[in-house]
C-alpha cells in the first residue's frame, strides 16, 4: 500500500475517532476514505474493516466517559445487551432487506430528528436525574433492539438515533446521551464483527493501522465534549445530521 493511502486513511481515522466520540457518526468519514482508498475491496471487507478501526476509539470514548459521567449499570446492562443482540441479528440479515427500501425511511427520520432538534432549543440542554424503574428500562431496551438491529443491517446515523432516542425518552442531556451512545455503539461494534471476522472480512492490518488513529481523536473528542458541554454537542449534532441528509438525499436522488 502506497505511502500516500496510509497517510490519508491515519488522517481519517483520526477525523472519524473524534466526531465519533461526540456526536456519533465516524463512520461518515471512515467508510468513504475506505471505499476510495481500497475500490477493488468488496463492499462488506469494507464495513467489516470499519468496525474493526471503529470498536477502539468507541471502546477508548465509553471508558473515558464512564470515568466522569455517572450512569445507573442497570440501565447499561440493558443498552449493552439489547444492542449487541439485535446488531449481530441484523449483521447475520444483511441479505434479506433492500438497502433500497431503508434508506428513504433512514432519511424521513433524521430530517425529523433535524427539525425536532432544532426547534427545541432546549432539547438536551438540561440532564433531568431521573430515578431508575421498569418503564425506563423496557424502553431503553426496545430503542436499543430497533436502533442495534438498524446498524447491524445497515449503519449510517446509529449514533445520532441513539443520541436522539435517549434524550428523547430517557430524559438525558447531550453528553450523557453521548455516553450511553457509546456503550450501545461499542457493543453493535463488537457484535458485528462477531459477524464479519469469521466470513473473512476484515482487513487485519488497514484496521489496526486505522484504530491507532482512532483511539486518538476519541480522545480529542471526549475532551472537546467535557469541556463545551451539551450546547458544543447539540451544535455538532444537528451539524453532523445535516450532513447524513444531504450525503443520503445525493445517493438516492443524483447517483
Amino acid at each position: 500500500m502506497d505511502i500516500e493511502i496510509v497517510i490519508s486513511l491515519v488522517i481519517f481515522a483520526f477525523c472519524a475517532g473524534a466526531i465519533d466520540a461526540a456526536v456519533g457518526g465516524g463512520g461518515l468519514i471512515q467508510i468513504p476514505a475506505l471505499m476510495s482508498s481500497l475500490p477493488q475491496v468488496a463492499p462488506a471487507t469494507v464495513f467489516g474493516t470499519n468496525k474493526l478501526a471503529s470498536i477502539f476509539g468507541t471502546a477508548s470514548a465509553a471508558f473515558s466517559y464512564l470515568k466522569q459521567v455517572r450512569l445507573p449499570w442497570k440501565l447499561l446492562g440493558v443498552i449493552a445487551l439489547c444492542s449487541f443482540i439485535s446488531s449481530f441479528l441484523g449483521a447475520a440479515s444483511v441479505t434479506l432487506i433492500p438497502v433500497a427500501f431503508l434508506k428513504p425511511f433512514v432519511l424521513i427520520m433524521l430530517i425529523v430528528i433535524a427539525i425536532y432538534t432544532f426547534t427545541k432549543k432546549q432539547f438536551g440542554r438540561v440532564h433531568i436525574q431521573q430515578k431508575l424503574n421498569a418503564r425506563m428500562l423496557i424502553l431503553a431496551a426496545l430503542g436499543s433492539l430497533l436502533i442495534g438491529f438498524y446498524d447491524g443491517i445497515f449503519g449510517p446515523g446509529t449514533g445520532s438515533f441513539f443520541i436522539f432516542f435517549f434524550i428523547r425518552y430517557l430524559s438525558v442531556d447531550f453528553l450523557h446521551a453521548s455516553a450511553l451512545s457509546k456503550i450501545a455503539n461499542f457493543m453493535t461494534n463488537l457484535a458485528a464483527l462477531s459477524f464479519f471476522i469469521p466470513t473473512g472480512h476484515v482487513l487485519f492490518m488497514v484496521g489496526a493501522m486505522m484504530a491507532l488513529a482512532n483511539i486518538t481523536g476519541s480522545l480529542v473528542g471526549v475532551r472537546l465534549a467535557f469541556k463545551y458541554g451539551s450546547g458544543f454537542i447539540r451544535i455538532v449534532f444537528l451539524i453532523l445530521v445535516s450532513v447524513l441528509i444531504i450525503r443520503m438525499a445525493y445517493q438516492m436522488f443524483w447517483l
